[in-house]
């Protein structure tokens, strides 16, 4: 009851200060959007270091850095990608003691964390930033109260025993659920564009949350951190929002912005 209690009480203020940084924007949620990706960046390294890579943790911490600078300064991103790119396999050259596999998981990693989550800031103070995290968190929340309740055929057994083909489809459906009552009281429209965006969107936020799963199973890990007591590390909260973001932020611009 007492690791109840803290979950309880942890996510609520982890929720409540989600709410006022989302909500007051601008700078704020810039900030703290570069220290989640410092943070979550870290947490990805403890655990690719226990499956025996070595990324290169500076290049990682300075890609978050540079990343965000760009939101303030002109940074064009995909030249940044690709020096990025190129200053890892300069050091793959020139140091013996680098493999392919190191500059490989330290690229992917700047991918998966910094340059996924930015796309929240881009969506800053405007209606649509929260729909990453109504449907990821609609998608969580349905997907568990279904999958515990009525969940019988396993959704992937070997990367988590407790999810189901029910709480999958759950997940879909309470998305779809909540962002059609979102779009519809905040007059975002048309409605059917926006239930096709849930409906992907959803779909992703599990992919984000089993591919997740799966590198703490080959890492041995029960999560990536403890910094939320009762939750685990940073990754452990954000691994759907971290596939969410994009496809949100892409869909807006492209359908609806």
């Amino acid at each position: 009851m007492d690791n109840l209690r803290k979950r309880i009480l942890s996510g609520a203020i982890g929720i409540a200060l989600m709410i006022f940084v989302v909500y007051n924007g601008e700078i704020l949620l810039d900030l703290s959007l570069l220290l989640v990706s410092l943070i979550g960046i870290k947490e990805i390294y403890n655990a690719l270091n226990r499956i025996s890579l070595s990324p290169i943790n500076w290049i990682g911490y300075l890609s978050c850095m540079l990343i965000y600078s760009s939101i303030f300064i002109d940074i064009n991103l995909e030249m940044l990608m690709i020096t990025f790119a190129l200053i890892l396999l300069l050091i793959y050259v020139l140091d013996s003691k680098v493999n392919f596999k190191d500059i490989s998981s330290t690229y992917f990693s700047i991918i998966y964390v910094p340059l996924m989550l930015i796309n929240i800031s881009y969506l800053g103070n405007t209606k649509f930033i929260w729909l990453i995290f109504t449907i990821a968190f609609g998608t969580d929340t349905f997907a568990y109260i279904i999958g515990s309740t009525m969940g019988k055929h396993k959704l992937s057994p070997k990367l988590s025993p407790k999810k189901s083909v029910e709480g999958a489809i759950g997940g879909i459906i309470g998305s779809l659920l909540v962002t059609v009552i979102y779009s519809y009281y905040f007059e975002i429209g048309p409605i059917w564009i926006l239930a096709c965006l849930a409906i992907i969107a959803s779909i992703f936020a599990q992919i984000g949350d089993l591919a997740a799963s799966k590198l703490k199973r080959e890492a041995g890990i029960k999560d990536y951190g403890n910094i939320i007591p009762g939750h685990g590390g940073i990754l452990d909260r954000f691994d759907s929002i971290i596939f969410v973001a994009p496809i949100v932020f892409y869909f807006c611009k492209f359908f609806l912005i």
